[in-house]
């Protein structure tokens, strides 16, 4: 039984508390960002609230390809400092959290004899630079191999493969388990608590005014920070310019759109990088009973919370897909859920949305206010340490040294091959024991028993307030259950209700904005639905 609890049934007790409360850290941001710096901050022994505008996860945090990996394409850009990060962190967020660290080897197909050297030579060197095990380093198949290991593949033009290991996580999971660390140390966390202001005495950054974006009361609470953090990802722009309203925009907005489609239309063991029309590399990556396609990458003008996908984006990836498979060319009939992010990457005029460097940056503003932006799920850990240290020094205190490398996260407590091994024997299905220990790590046996259970642990333990929190982010059944999460909406629904008091209107209308949701995400399939609001 689950342990770290987040828990807000009491939610207008915990903004009560909040309301007049003095921290040493007040973090704007619920993605992984922020999250990260919760934990962080508050392991050091700061005191630490944080607060989301809308879900935990619920932008970037929860739309990203959903990979742990080593930076390889850092090296293609030269840019070593990045690459040794991302090798030094995928490690370190393996050793704390083995559940949402999955392997999943990585195929490059390769034309001739000429690529395949160039791809080992860049691996050799990333495998050098990372510090990579011998047992993790890159292999290579020749053109039957790939026949026989990956027969979707059309071999045809191909020469054979470099296969090298990478790591598939939950990226909204992995946020809240921070989120859940940060709680249990204390942290005071809340959800749908938008930022209207920030409180500014002579010239400085001293607290902000919250709202409750459930109730829609404003000025619902004041609170107080020595160390003002904006880790707001897409709307870090937002927020610096209520700080100071001259502030210049720093942020260049892209979109990622992947596409899900059954597994058995498009069958792997591993994923498969293919090559798109404008040369980017994307890729077709397998999970449970689903496959996924990913990723575009385009200029996007607004921070919108569900940026739109359209036709294009969804051709662009079928197209990819279809040039690199033998299987029957897949059509827009196939697609059972889509999802789409907004990177939030410093901006740099002239490059190219593919170009622009994934770097983090920290800015200090005017009023003392911290904000952070760029950088990479993997390096997650990393970015918010750096701030962390930042923050002790404005404290007037000497960093202490960071812990979060080697402090398991909840559900990370867990020998997973015994766990695995164990609930296979239980359930009979490898694809259901899969998804459980890579939801639910440690807690996987008391989450057994489908959406209800589910929706319930969500409540209790990782501060579901809506049923949307539970049905994309807690559950991820919105994106890989056969009918992308519909039919578990009704059983979610009721068990929610129970615990969080709902009538039965509100009840059947949290279903009812959860179909709309999907109704709405995959509008491009049909013009004739109605577009995604902002």
């Amino acid at each position: 039984m689950a342990t770290h609890a987040l828990d807000f049934r009491n939610r207008q007790g915990l903004l009560d508390r909040l309301d007049g409360s003095h921290f040493d850290l007040v973090i704007i941001g619920g993605g992984v960002t922020g999250a990260g710096i919760a934990r962080d901050g508050a392991m050091r022994g700061l005191s630490v609230a944080l607060v989301e505008a809308r879900d935990f996860a619920a932008g970037a945090s929860s739309r990203s390809s959903k990979m742990i990996h080593g930076g390889l394409r850092y090296m293609a850009q030269g840019d070593l400092k990045l690459v040794q990060e991302a090798a030094s962190e995928r490690k370190a967020v393996e050793q704390i959290a083995p559940h949402l660290t999955r392997l999943m080897p990585f195929v490059i197909p390769a034309k001739n004899a000429a690529a395949i050297a160039k791809l080992r030579t860049g691996l050799w060197a990333f495998e050098k630079l990372g510090g990579v095990a011998k047992d993790r380093r890159h292999t290579l198949w020749s053109r039957a191999d790939l026949e026989t290991f990956e027969p979707s593949i059309n071999a045809d033009d191909l020469a054979g493969a470099i296969v090298y290991p990478e790591y598939l996580t939950d990226d909204a999971k992995l946020t809240l388990a921070n989120l859940r660390s940060a709680a249990d140390l204390g942290a005071a966390v809340a959800s749908y608590t938008p930022v209207e202001e920030i409180l500014l005495e002579n010239g400085r950054a001293t607290g902000v005014v919250i709202g409750d974006a459930l109730t829609g009361q404003k000025g619902r609470a004041r609170l107080y920070g020595k160390v003002i953090i904006n880790a707001a990802g897409p709307w870090v722009d937002s927020l610096r310019r209520l700080e100071t309203g001259s502030a210049t925009t720093k942020l260049t907005l892209t979109k990622g759109v992947h596409l899900v489609v059954p597994k058995a239309r498009l069958p792997l063991e591993r994923t498969v990088i293919m090559t798109a029309s404008d040369r980017r590399s994307v890729f077709a990556v397998p999970k449970g009973d689903m496959t996924y396609l990913g990723t575009t990458d385009t200029f996007y003008p607004d921070s919108d919370y569900w940026p739109r996908i359209d036709a294009a984006d969804a051709n662009y990836l079928l197209a990819a897909a279809a040039q690199r498979f033998s299987t029957e060319p897949l059509t827009f009939s196939d697609i059972v859920s889509a999802w789409s992010g907004l990177r939030p990457l410093v901006a740099e005029e002239g490059k190219s949305a593919s170009d622009i460097s994934r770097k983090d940056e920290i800015w200090t503003g005017p009023g003392g206010i911290l904000s952070i932006a760029g950088g990479k799920l993997t390096a997650y850990r990393m970015m918010a340490e750096r701030v962390v240290d930042m923050a002790e020094q404005a404290l007037g205190r000497k960093p202490q040294a960071s812990h979060t490398a080697t402090t398991p996260l909840p559900g990370g407590e867990v020998d997973v091959a015994s766990l695995t091994a164990e609930l296979t024997r239980q359930l009979n299905s490898p694809t259901a024991t899969e998804r459980l220990v890579g939801l639910y790590g440690a807690e996987a046996a008391g989450v057994v028993g489908g959406p209800a259970i589910e929706a319930r642990h969500a409540v209790l333990f990782e501060g579901a307030l809506t049923l949307e929190d539970y049905w994309v982010r807690r559950s991820a059944r919105a994106w890989f259950d056969d009918d992308g999460g519909l039919d578990a909406l009704p059983a979610a629904a009721e068990s929610m209700a129970e615990l969080l008091a709902w009538t039965p209107d509100q009840r059947d209308q949290q279903i009812a904005q959860c179909r709309q949701l999907q109704a709405q995400n995959l509008s491009f399939l049909s013009p004739s639905t109605t577009e995604m609001p902002a």
